[in-house]
């Protein structure tokens, strides 16, 4: 083990000291993590500053740029994305390790985010990643952003793993859903967590249709994906990965959603154990984890649920972190 990883609950001794204070932890959720920018955008308006952030697969892309200064710019992007523009951006190759291999995914991090360590952000931030050979949970707190980001959204058999210090990581979401615990572990004396998993009621199906959207992505929508351009999209491979019959899911809408109850069960057992001070949880799950053109509507609902829970906030401020003497 390095100083710049460790498995749950172990913390480098190299790691800088800073005051206790809130500790906020945004969750996994694949698209529905742009909830989590109208969260950040409510603390901002607010003046709640975190002293630490912990993320989770999409939760640690959005911590990051957020700590980065970068929030503008991926909000920016994030509202930019259809289905034409997200299919672009996932270069299938369905070999070796995975389906996607994620180098269009990686030069768009490059661009932003560069030759930038963990070190370099002004909070401390913990991205959560999962050994794949042992199952350990891993922090990674040190090094590459960029490593750390890819590694903790590294879903299985969709994007490779990131190998690191002789071990293969890969999605956070496999190990710690919301990871109140490091944020915990690293001295913050109250906890926020963002859950994007946890509307049970919103999973249901949508209202005029007899079946649930699943992972609410059907690449041959013509509404979405204009029949014109479909044919650039359609080989042999992604018509497997992403065709569907009537009523019926895709291959890759039961991966995805098979995730999301391995994701929705741990996030209930992990929280039952390590609790938030502040639990949120935007009302999101009538919106597929796969929708990603549904941004904005996102970011209006994160931000809902975060004005919701001020009070709560607020109250809890009060407790944990009252004003010096």
């Amino acid at each position: 083990m390095s100083d710049s990883e460790g498995d749950k609950g172990v913390i480098s001794a190299g790691m800088p000291e800073h005051p206790p204070g809130i500790g906020l932890a945004l969750g996994g959720g694949m698209a529905r993590g742009f909830a989590h920018i109208g969260v950040l955008r409510v603390l901002q308006r607010e003046s709640i500053k975190p002293s630490i952030v912990t993320g989770t697969s999409i939760g640690a892309v959005v911590g990051a740029s957020y700590l980065a200064g970068k929030l503008d710019e991926f909000e920016e992007w994030a509202l930019s994305l259809n289905r034409m523009r997200m299919l672009s951006y996932l270069d299938f190759r369905g070999r070796n390790a995975s389906l996607i291999g994620g180098k269009k995914l990686q030069r768009i991090l490059t661009h932003n985010f560069k030759n930038m360590d963990i070190e370099d952000l002004p909070t401390p931030f913990i991205a959560i990643a999962a050994d794949l050979l042992t199952g350990h949970e891993v922090w990674l707190r040190k090094g590459s952003l960029i490593e750390a980001m890819t590694a903790s959204f590294a879903l299985p058999g969709v994007f490779p793993p990131v190998e690191r210090n002789h071990r293969f990581l890969v999605d956070g979401a496999l190990v710690n859903p919301v990871p109140v615990a490091p944020a915990q572990a690293m001295g913050a004396r109250m906890t926020i967590g963002v859950d994007l998993n946890a509307d049970i009621i919103g999973k249901a199906a949508k209202p005029g249709e007899g079946y649930q959207t699943v992972a609410g992505f059907d690449l041959f929508n013509d509404a979405d994906v204009p029949p014109e351009q479909q044919k650039k999209y359609t080989s042999t491979l992604t018509k497997k990965l992403f065709g569907r019959q009537e009523h019926s899911p895709s291959l890759f809408g039961v991966m995805v959603s098979a995730l999301s109850i391995i994701q929705d069960r741990l996030t209930r057992s992990r929280l039952a154990g390590d609790p938030p001070d502040i639990h949120i949880k935007p009302k999101i799950g009538d919106i597929g984890l796969l929708e990603f053109e549904k941004a904005e509507e996102l970011i209006a609902r994160g931000q809902d649920a975060a004005e919701k829970a001020l009070p709560e906030i607020r109250d809890a401020m009060r407790v944990f972190l009252p004003p010096s003497s």
